[in-house]
């Protein structure tokens, strides 16, 4: 088992996120009702990069180039964030902090170049509501197709998170990127 593997332990660990984001859905169910909830969003994405998968993947996994990432979206301006550098633990189980602490969350996977899958949540949530977060990686002729999906978020968060992954990930990620990793 590698480092990069997920332990028996990693997965309780990201077993006991599961149940916080299912507790967010209401609980109002007809008879007839399977039991599924709809109450939370999901986006996706597919965007194309310059670069290797390795590169967008350090990108998003270093904490000296997030924070380059950070810079570039001009969030911390036009949010007025706390101006606190990012903090990245590169461990399954291991927690970040992004744009000033607004964004937290916990790895689950790590799987270098290839896919990145974190809990996810804003700063601006109740504090039972957490997400998953997937990067998936995949390369072709000098570029990388990065296919993202964000699961698990509230109803009324859906569009502005929408716009923020294009304006505060996507763009800065790409001039990031133009610069030289």
């Amino acid at each position: 088992m590698t480092s990069q593997s997920l332990s028996r332990r990693d997965l309780i660990v990201a077993a006991a996120f599961v149940p916080a984001v299912a507790a967010a859905a209401p609980q109002t169910r007809r008879a007839e009702d399977p039991g599924i909830s709809r109450a939370n969003a999901a986006i996706h994405h597919e965007v194309r990069f310059k670069g290797s998968p390795a590169q967008v993947y350090k990108v998003l996994t270093n904490a000296k180039l997030f924070d380059r990432l950070v810079v570039l979206s001009g969030a911390m301006e036009s949010m007025a964030l706390a101006v606190k550098p990012c903090r990245i633990d590169l461990e399954p189980g291991g927690s970040f902090e992004l744009f000033g602490g607004y964004i937290t969350g916990r790895q689950i996977e790590l799987a270098p170049g290839q896919r990145l899958v974190q809990t996810w949540r804003s700063g601006g949530w109740k504090p039972h509501i957490h997400s998953i977060a997937r990067f998936e990686l995949t390369g072709h002729a000098g570029e990388t197709m990065l296919v993202f999906d964000h699961t698990g978020i509230p109803n009324e968060e859906a569009e502005s998170l929408a716009k923020g992954w294009r304006e505060h990930y996507w763009v800065p990620l790409a001039k990031v990127l133009a610069e030289g990793v």
